[in-house]
Order: structure tokens, then sequence, then C-alpha cells
């Protein structure tokens, strides 16, 4: 039974990454088919981060109450339902309307499940579920780019991705009695997944060492996402690298973080949270460097693989080692307050990065990675420092 909770946490995740890639496979038909100017995908986009940031905050007292399981299938149904309305939207207004539960439904997603996770199983079993949000993040694109070239046009990708999201919300309905006697045996072992009482914001903000653990989470996916956004764009006007092969190769930098996650789970459980943090934190500059060095362009692109080589451990082990840190107890709260930190890196810190190239150069972009990469460190270690004074 406990494997077949597993099984289904996992295309729990799949599903929460499905969606995520399928807006930049799509907008260069979309916008066009419903007359919208090709820039306003970052307005949906924003939206959807609007409304994650909002349902992680209220993570903490939506699974008090309904339990992780609970949680997890509804908001699942809710992303295949805006997922759906996307489907049959004929106007860019209409596509704003639905991504505001699509960001409600994807945020609960996250915050229930990684917690659930961090409580309840090993950090190999947390690798390996954020290897498969990549893997469903990594299958959408070519859902859709099946549905445009064979001529069944963007609308039916969206739709066929919901119908996907629709039988795995049934399932995870199916399931709720597997979560409900998980739930009971930790409730035996009194390690239960939900507090009697929510913290809420002002309590965890009172924790110490917390500022320094959301810094460096936000820090990540501040790193993360631009890499993913502007990474061919700096190997086409920096390095002078054609533009499909600048395509290609910065999709290699998802496939790194999938195929590092898979890896990393297999030694996770021997080395450790902390380690597999700085070991990803040492990587990341490290490639970042062969960015950075102007030797040849070959060495840009090898170092852009080991930079998501690098990332794949940090984001799962921050959140694996939030019950450790902070307690059990605390565990729900901190990591819905972890994924709101993390969506306003990835909404802010490319757009900043935007900004920055607009009125310097693009040339920055590894100089860019690579200040907030050590800033990472610094805060990740400030956190190590923390702990283990309040642990003497």
């Amino acid at each position: 039974m406990v494997s077949i909770l597993i099984a289904i946490i996992y295309l729990a995740f799949i599903s929460l990454g499905l969606p995520d890639s399928m807006l930049g496979a799509a907008w260069p038909v979309m916008h066009g088919d419903i007359n919208s100017d090709l820039s306003y995908a970052g307005i949906i986009t924003m939206i959807v981060s609007v409304g994650t940031i909002l349902s992680s905050l209220l993570s903490d007292r939506m699974t008090r109450k309904f339990g992780a399981g609970t949680v997890t299938a509804a908001s699942t149904l809710t992303t295949a339902v805006a997922i759906f309305g996307f489907s049959v939207s004929s106007s860019f207004i209409e596509l704003c309307l639905w991504s505001i539960p699509y960001g409600l439904g994807a945020g609960a997603i996250d915050a229930a499940l990684n917690n659930f996770v961090a409580l309840h199983y090993n950090s190999r079993t947390m690798s390996w579920l954020h290897c498969f949000w990549g893997l469903g993040a990594t299958i959408s694109p070519y859902i859709m780019g099946y549905c445009i070239t064979g001529g069944f046009g963007w609308r039916n990708g969206y739709f066929s991705v919901s119908i996907i999201q629709v039988a795995i919300a049934a399932l995870l309905f199916f399931s709720l009695p597997l979560w409900k006697r998980k739930a009971a045996e930790n409730a035996e072992t009194n390690e239960s997944d939900v507090p009697e009482k929510p913290l809420g914001i002002s309590g965890v903000i009172k924790l110490k060492g917390i500022f320094p653990l959301l810094i460096a989470f936000f820090a990540y996916c501040a790193v993360e996402q631009t890499a993913m956004l502007w990474s061919a764009s700096y190997l086409v006007e920096n390095r002078g690298i054609d533009a499909d092969a600048a395509a290609k190769f910065s999709s290699f930098f998802l496939i790194g973080i999938t195929a590092g996650r898979f890896l990393s789970g297999i030694i996770a459980d021997r080395l450790g949270d902390k380690a597999l943090i700085r070991i990803g934190i040492y990587t990341v500059i490290f490639g970042t460097l062969l960015v950075l060095i102007p030797i040849t362009s070959t060495v840009a692109l090898i170092g852009l693989i080991i930079i998501g080589f690098g990332c794949a451990p940090i984001y799962p082990a921050i959140i694996h080692s939030t019950p450790d840190n902070f307690g059990k107890e605390n565990s729900q709260a901190i990591i819905g307050i972890q994924m709101a930190a993390a969506y306003t890196g990835i909404t802010f810190m490319p757009t900043l990065f935007g900004f920055i190239a607009s009125i310097t150069n693009i040339a920055v972009f590894p100089l860019y990675l690579l200040i907030i990469t050590l800033f990472m460190l610094i805060m990740i270690e400030r956190l190590n420092s923390i702990m283990k004074a309040k642990n003497k």
C-alpha cells in the first residue's frame, strides 16, 4: 500500500509539471488566434504566480482542515478545470480569468505534497518527486507541439492535458483512504502531519533561521528561472550560436535538472540534505564560471548543462530538511511560505535581469547568476550556523 501511495504522489507531481511549460510552447500560435499582443504572455504568467503565492500562504490552514490528500485531489481537479478553460478561451481576458484557479490549484498542490513527502518519506523520495515534476514539464511541450504541427491546434493541446489532469484527480480521490491510513499510522506514533493549531505568517517569521531559509529559497528559484528564460537569448546574442542550437541546449538545462534529481535521489540518503545542497550550489557556481569565461561556445554550452545538474538537488533538499530544522509541527506553514518565496523569485527576478540587460548588455547573464548563487550560499551557511547553535 505504501508503494501505491508513493506512485500516486509521483503522478500528482507529474500533473503539477504538465501545464508549467505549455504556455511558452503554445503562445506563438495562441496570441494570433485570440488577437493578443505577443508580450501579454507575461501577464498570464504573473496572474498564475500571484494565485500560486496566495494558495501557498493559505496551505497551512487548508491542509490542517481537510488533509493533504483531499487538498491535493481537489487542487488537481481545479487545475484540470482551469486548463480546460484555456482550451475553450477565445480572448485574452478569458485566459486571465482561467489563470486564477490554475494558480490557486498549483500552489496548493505544491505546498501540500512537498510537506507530506518531507514529513513521511526519505530524501531520495523527495528528489524523485521533483524529478517527476521535470518529467511532466518536459512532456507537455511535446503534446502541444504534436497538436499544433499535426493540425489539431493549440486548443486540443490544452484539452488533452486537461483530460490527463482529470484522470489523475480521479485517481487521487479514489486513493484518499490510503492518505487517511497513513495519517492514522502517524497519529499512533505521534507524528501527525497536521499541526493542532495553524502557525500563521506571524508565527513563522518569529522562528529563528526562517529569513535565511526564505532568502536562500528565493535565490535558488531566481537562478533556476532566469537560466531557463534567458539562456537561449544569451547564447544567440553573446556567443553567436545559431538560434535552433541555442534553443536545443537551453532545453538541456531542464533535462539536466530532471536527470540530476533522479541521480541525486540515488545518493540522497547517504549524503544527507545539507551535503546535497552544498554540492548543488558549488556545482552551479562551477557551471556559471564556465559560462562566464569567454573561451569557446562549447564551454558555455557545457556550463549551462552543469548548472542544470547543480540545480537538481537544491530545491528538494531544502524542502526535505525543513521538518528537521524547524519541527514537524511547523513544517506545513513554513513550506507554504517557502513556496510563496519561490514563486516570488520566479516571477520578479528574471524580469529584473531583463531590465538590467536592456540598460547594460546580455553578457552580464552569467555574472547575474553567479552573484545570486553566492548570496544563496551565504544564506544557506547562515541557516546551518543558526541550526547548529540551536541544537547545542
